[in-house]
This record gives structure tokens, C-alpha cells and sequence, in this order.
């Protein structure tokens, strides 16, 4: 089974330099890809000076994290797409056990591996931990990181049936993501994951964790936690990805993340983070600038499926301060 491990790079020459020799050194045997954004820091040339049995795709601009990989992908001959990012070290034997899942169930359709910390590697990462869900509202969590928590790996999370892969590490069978036509490039970075990965769950596709492959995620190297622009981009892109495929009444969902949505804005504002509050605001603001274009997609989207997640998680963890994935089903 061919598999291509494909890294989408923008300025991330440091990056490179850092996490590329792991990839190289447990890749053997598989080929992997650089496809740069347009990049003006040297990332190119540092490639093709120290690493040169990666291969080079090069974009003429930045086109973002979905439609990069949707080019790239086209120019890529394999049965499985590895989306890599750039600041994530994986470790021996990471793909061997991905390749066994994918031979053995054909009805899997995407994989995710164990996501932990580069910079405290006994916890879970931010981006997939052990799995990603939604809830009824468009808001994701994982099994071991609900928003701002998350939890120590003591190996609690066996391997699954999951909701959504972290595109920080995200396996793909390339029929299926030739099939549901790639990343939605109306989102540019954020969230697309989870969009597929819905997609995918409506046409009877399925999204798999396996706690049998590990790697490293550093994070928030492209837009930090702090930029604005990451800001807009979850609440716009959250409302986008509920929009096009909750099986659930819409304008009880959109009522409700007004609310919610406002009372996050309050909460940047009393931290004294007025730009960040401004970034929701303009995200509503674009998601009805293109919400026609989205209502045509959700009503040809036939195939909708119920699944039985929570109502809330944003009541579970502040209101019922629920910190734990394991500890949901008990309230």
C-alpha cells in the first residue's frame, strides 16, 4: 500500500530543520513531500541543501491549509495521503501500524495517531489528543483536551471509532478525499479538518483513532493563540462546518451560538482582549456574507446524519465544570 507523507510549509524554515530528520530517519521507504506556500524565508533552498530525498512541490502563492493540500494532492500519485504538519516529530514505527488499519477495514477512511505535546510530552495536545467530537452546536473537543484542558496520557484512550482527525497529523485514503472534492477552500486554514471529517461521517465514512501510533505536535506556530486572525478564523469556520452539515434545526443552532458566541466576546473583553472580541464579531459578520452560498450546499448535503454527542460542551465545562472527556457521560 503506497502512502505519501505530504508537509504544507509557509516561512517554516526553523521548523524544518527541527522536526524533518525524525521524519526522514522513521519514513524510510515512503516517500514524502514539501509543498511550500510561497515561502520567503529560505525554506527551499535549506531542503534541497540538507534533505534532498524529500520531494519539492512549490506553489506560486499562499494559498492556506485546505486548497494548498487540494493542489498538491493532485500532483501526488498514492492510496494514502499523510497531511503533516511542519512543527510535529514522529517516532519509530508511526506508520507501519496506520498502514495494518487501512489494509484490514476497508470502510475506515481516515486515521488519526496519538497527538501529545512536544513541549510537555507526558500530556495530550491540543490539536486531536486522542480523537476529536462535536457537539450539537458546532463546538469540537477531544478525548484528552476539552478547550483549554488537557489531560496527562496515562494510555486511558484505546483505539476507536472517532468524529474528527487533527489535521496536524491526518491520514486519508486518497479516493475518499478525491471523492468528497478535497478541503473546502472557503475556510483557508482552520477547522477544514473537521468539515471533511463530517462530510465524510454523512456519506457512511469512517474516522479512526489508534493509540498503536504516536507523535509530537509543538503547535500555534502558524497563527498563535493570541493573533485575532485565529480567533476569526475558529468562530467563522465553526459556524460554517455546522451550517453545511448538522442534521439539526439551524436557526435553533445559529440562535444558540449567538448567545454563546457573545458571551465569549464579554469574556475577551473583561481580559482585556478587545481585538480578539472584535475577530468574533467579523466572523458572524462573514458567515452571513456567505451564508446563501452555504444554505445551497446544506440542502443538495442530503445525507445528514444524526450522531449522539453532547448538546453542549461549553455548559459541561462552565457551567457543570467538566474537565475530562471520560468524566462527560456521568452528568
Amino acid at each position: 500500500m503506497k502512502l505519501s507523507v505530504i508537509i504544507l510549509n509557509w516561512n517554516g524554515k526553523n521548523l524544518l530543520e527541527r522536526f524533518l530528520p525524525s521524519l526522514i530517519k522513521f519514513s524510510e521507504g515512503f516517500d514524502i513531500y514539501l509543498v511550500d506556500n510561497n515561502s520567503e524565508d529560505n525554506s527551499i533552498e535549506l531542503v534541497k541543501e540538507k534533505f534532498q530525498s524529500i520531494k519539492i512541490i512549490q506553489l506560486k502563492k499562499n494559498y492556506g491549509f485546505a486548497e494548498g493540500y487540494n493542489i498538491a494532492t493532485k500532483k501526488i500519485d498514492s492510496e494514502i495521503y499523510c497531511f503533516l504538519n511542519s512543527d510535529v516529530r514522529v517516532t519509530k514505527n508511526w506508520l507501519n501500524p496506520i498502514i495494518e488499519i487501512f489494509k484490514n477495514n476497508q470502510h475506515i477512511s481516515i486515521i488519526q495517531p496519538k497527538i501529545l505535546d512536544e513541549k510537555k510530552p507526558e500530556k495530550f495536545e491540543y490539536c486531536g489528543a486522542a480523537g476529536g467530537f462535536i457537539d450539537k452546536l458546532g463546538y469540537p473537543y477531544c478525548r484528552g483536551r476539552i478547550f483549554n484542558t488537557t489531560e496527562v496520557d496515562k494510555n486511558q484512550y484505546q483505539d476507536r471509532e472517532i468524529f474528527w482527525a487533527s489535521g496536524a497529523c491526518f491520514f486519508v485514503r486518497s479516493k475518499n478525499f478525491k471523492d468528497l472534492g478535497g478541503f473546502d477552500i472557503n475556510f483557508f486554514a482552520h477547522m477544514e479538518e473537521i468539515d471533511f471529517c463530517w462530510r465524510n461521517y454523512n456519506r457512511g465514512g469512517i474516522t479512526y483513532y489508534t493509540n498503536l501510533s504516536k507523535v509530537f505536535h509543538l503547535g500555534g506556530q502558524s497563527l498563535k493563540s493570541s493573533n485575532p486572525k485565529k480567533t476569526f478564523l475558529n468562530f467563522r469556520n465553526s459556524l460554517l462546518t455546522v451550517t453545511k452539515n448538522t442534521p439539526n434545526p439551524l436557526l435553533l443552532i445559529v440562535i444558540f451560538r449567538l448567545l454563546l458566541d457573545g458571551l465569549a466576546g464579554v469574556k475577551f473583553m473583561i481580559e482585556g482582549k478587545p481585538s480578539h472580541m472584535f475577530s468574533i464579531l467579523k466572523a458572524h459578520i462573514s458567515y452571513y456574507k456567505n451564508l446563501i452560498k452555504v444554505l445551497k450546499f446544506r440542502y443538495n448535503n442530503k445525507n445528514r446524519k444524526i450522531y449522539n454527542y453532547e448538546f453542549s460542551i461549553v455548559f459541561k465545562y462552565h457551567i457543570l465544570r467538566v474537565k475530562s472527556f471520560m468524566n462527560l457521560k456521568k452528568h
